[in-house]
């Protein structure tokens, strides 16, 4: 028997299937194999149609049942990861009312910013734990004040994964953890956000019921089996946003555990069980997966690093090198530190750890009779570790104390010289998972029984792959992270 899992990207939807006894995964696949459109009507903005995720699923649940030889009635729940921070909007008749407007859309950061200055940074550190920033209640403030004839016609608001869920079930609900990525969540109160709700005049009925992260979410309905082919009945147990799944699928779920990515952008989501926020404006915090009214807080911590792994894909697309292979054996012939050479990694827009600032990318102290491309492949590889270093300096300003941290094998956890400038830097190990967001929400279906000791379990047996242990000589990369800190300072006084 097995568990179906669903990560909701902005790229693709992938799913992926593991038996229900061990965890093992069986198949995974990705809808549509090209990356998926978004609509831009302006610059900064960035939307999709709910309705072409759906298509995507029951694509992937069918390629997933043909391709692994499996029935409908072998598949006995469903987890559900999704892309953070969108909203989707809907009509009495579940319809959407307008694509969603997506996480990566920019039109509402001036209502957030606004909101933070009224409301009061004191007021939104405690409450909220954020700036509402560019998030979804700031999104539906949008087409409140922009849209009014839509607004209006709204019932219910939903995030993407709420959004998957309802189409398989016919069911409108979601969950705390989902509810506080969207900045609808009063961690003061422990409850709806009422204090944002009434400063953005949003009407409290457009909240979806709330359900546990880990139950019987809601079922699938008939129309829901006629099409993605998931019979009748089958239970969905399980929802995220992609952040705290791929924490969960880690094994993150305590205070000092800390789950890292390095793809395109990086992150590092750290849990605490305080409420005491010092950096509401450039460290994300939202109720993990695990969190629960009357209960230990679970927070995640989250910090995101937009010029990372993209640095790394643009050399290689624009030095005189066929592949990450060919860098990274370059990258090993230069010393630690790059004999000088500098890069501040930073060229993917605005970086919200570094208040917000876009300071772009910056090749320093390059010789033209010295260095070559073997110094530009080592020199980026050690500025993305160094601003993930600065980004774990900042959660620990916050509170944040690893005990372990844990990181998927994806590609900047790959390169030896960029773990292990890490581990060496922050002195701690860092263990490698091969895991995806959707075998980890797969999983996630069976912690409706709450042993979470056996889920992790799993994962150990599944997944590990090595520890990356620091190096003792230390000095020398301390050295070299020391000059680049002081690099991105001066640029930082001087933007």
């Amino acid at each position: 028997m097995y568990y179906l899992g669903l990560d909701i990207g902005s790229s693709s939807i992938k799913a992926a299937l593991v038996e229900t006894e061990t965890g093992k995964s069986i198949g995974v696949v990705q809808e549509p194999e090209d990356e998926m459109g978004m609509y831009a009507e302006k610059n900064g903005w960035a939307e999709q149609h709910p309705d072409d995720w759906w298509q995507h699923v029951c694509r992937a649940i069918s390629r997933l049942k043909s391709e692994n030889h499996i029935e409908a009635n072998q598949i006995k729940g469903i987890g559900i990861s999704y892309q953070m921070h969108g909203l989707v909007v809907v009509d009495k008749d579940g319809k959407p009312l307008r694509k969603s407007i997506i996480w990566c859309d920019s039109r509402a950061v001036d209502i957030g910013n606004l909101a933070f200055q009224t409301i009061g940074e004191e007021t939104c550190g405690t409450s909220l734990l954020n700036s509402p920033a560019n998030f979804t209640a700031s999104k539906l403030k949008w087409v409140k004040d922009n849209e009014p004839e839509i607004y209006n016609e709204i019932y219910k608001f939903m995030l993407p994964g709420d959004y998957i869920a309802y189409k398989f079930s016919n069911t409108i609900n979601t969950t705390i953890s989902g509810l506080s990525e969207g900045i609808f969540w009063d961690f003061k109160t422990d409850n709806i956000a009422d204090i944002l709700l009434e400063h953005y005049g949003i009407d409290k009925n457009l909240i979806p019921d709330i359900v546990s992260t880990f139950e019987t979410q809601s079922i699938v309905s008939k129309q829901g089996e006629m099409e993605s082919g998931i019979l009748a009945g089958t239970p969905i147990y399980y929802r995220a946003g992609d952040q705290p799944n791929n924490a969960l699928s880690l094994n993150v779920f305590n205070p000092g555990d800390v789950a890292s990515t390095g793809g395109t952008s990086g992150v590092v989501y750290a849990i605490t069980n305080s409420l005491s926020v010092k950096e509401s404006s450039r460290v994300n915090n939202f109720a993990h997966v695990n969190y629960n009214k009357g209960e230990e807080a679970r927070i995640g911590k989250l910090l995101c690093i937009n010029g990372a792994g993209i640095q790394y894909r643009w050399l290689l697309n624009n030095l005189a090198v066929s592949s990450y292979e060919e860098m990274n054996i370059l990258a090993n012939k230069i010393p630690v530190g790059s004999d000088g050479v500098c890069l501040i990694p930073f060229g993917n827009g605005a970086e919200r750890m570094l208040n917000n600032k876009d300071i772009g990318t910056r090749i320093l102290n390059l010789n033209l009779n010295n260095h070559h491309k073997g110094h530009l492949c080592r020199a980026a590889l050690e500025g993305i570790a160094f601003s993930f270093v600065y980004g774990m300096e900042i959660l620990t300003s916050d509170g944040i104390k690893p005990t372990v941290i844990r990181a998927g094998n994806d590609n900047l956890y790959r390169s030896e010289i960029f773990a292990n400038t890490v581990a060496t830097l922050i002195d701690q190990d860092i263990e490698i998972y091969n895991t995806t967001g959707a075998i980890g929400a797969a999983r996630a279906a069976d912690l409706h029984k709450g042993d979470f000791e056996t889920f992790g379990k799993r994962i150990i047996e599944n997944d590990y792959i090595m520890t990356y242990k620091p190096l003792k000589n230390k000095e020398v990369y301390q050295e070299a992270y020391n000059n680049w800190k002081k690099e991105l300072e001066i640029i930082l006084q001087n933007k």
